[in-house]
């Protein structure tokens, strides 16, 4: 068996025992898979930020992963022929419960806090998903990783309290913040628990059937609202954003996480969304939705450091 088959057969090895980190090339992809998943991201929340006025969270996402199964649908039957239901379908509800939460307490969340803010607190899911790597894989994290998530945290914290000493020393934080911190306690658990139950499936057929449990969960959630919306009455901007999210960041970032999952370890999975504050601040203020202040952009440029810190440190 030659080099590159021994290192597909040790990414997409039995979840069960302990995962073999891949080397080289599989390695390279994973980390760009995961700079365009933060890029992609980072859209989400300012389009999010944009067509939420106008749609409730349950309504935006039920279409949207409606939409997004429909569009894997016929990849993966257009690139294999075939689409059957994968053994342990339990597995694939799990991981839904968790994904379908995430997403509709971010959305809820944007409905009080700005995408700045809650980009920042996605920011906070490497250092939890190295503890729960931890507890689901047994992976031990290096001690220049864990201080390099302490740092990219340090900023984090720093852009949700706006810059504002006092808020901090009274912890004054806003609702949405802590709505969306929830979620994200939920989207750092994926990453471990995708290599834990993955049994061998490709990444596309992985991703599809993740995407259907958590279209399943949504709809329960959100089906009423989907109901009671006018559709015919809303703007563009929540078109565009429901097809943005569809394609881009729940198709396409779905993809990427599991991709990135079986390659990478829990903690740097997710290392690269500390990009999403500085990309989404660029991004607000050219659409012209103002630059925030020089203490905010500090706290970014932080959270920027602990990824190349990151990024540096050697695989555990």
């Amino acid at each position: 068996m030659n080099n590159s088959a021994e290192q597909n057969q040790s990414v997409q090895s039995n979840a069960s025992q302990k995962p073999v980190l891949a080397k080289g090339r599989e390695k390279l992809m994973g980390h760009m898979a995961m700079m365009l998943f933060a890029v992609l991201i980072s859209g989400s929340f300012t389009l999010g930020s944009m067509a939420i006025p106008f749609i409730e969270p349950g309504a935006i996402n039920t279409v949207r992963f409606l939409f997004a199964c429909v569009v894997m649908g016929v990849l993966l039957t257009v690139t294999t022929g075939k689409v059957k239901i994968p053994k342990a379908p339990w597995r694939f509800i799990l991981l839904g419960a968790l994904m379908g939460a995430y997403f509709v307490l971010m959305f809820v969340a944007l409905q009080t806090a700005s995408p700045v803010s809650t980009a920042a607190v996605f920011t906070l899911i490497p250092l939890m998903s190295a503890g729960f790597g931890y507890l689901i894989l047994s992976q031990t994290t290096r001690p220049v990783v864990i201080i390099s998530l302490l740092i990219a945290a340090t900023g984090a914290i720093w852009v949700i309290f706006r810059g504002d000493i006092m808020a901090l020393i009274s912890f004054d934080i806003g609702y949405g913040e802590m709505v969306f911190f929830v979620g994200c306690m939920l989207h750092a658990a994926y990453s471990p628990l995708v290599k834990r139950l993955n049994r061998g499936e490709g990444v596309m057929v992985f991703t599809f059937w993740t995407l259907v449990a958590t279209a399943f969960w949504i709809s329960l959630y959100g089906m009423g609202d989907v109901v009671s919306t006018n559709w015919n009455e809303l703007p563009v901007i929540v078109w565009v954003t429901v097809a943005y999210l569809a394609i881009f960041t729940t198709a396409g970032t779905f993809f990427l996480l599991q991709f990135a999952s079986l390659r990478l370890p829990s903690s740097k999975v997710l290392a690269y969304g500390y990009l999403t504050p500085s990309i989404i601040i660029v991004l607000e203020g050219l659409i012209g939705h103002g630059w925030v202040g020089l203490p905010v952009a500090f706290g970014a440029l932080i959270t920027i450091i602990g990824l190349i810190v990151m990024n540096l440190a050697p695989d555990s």
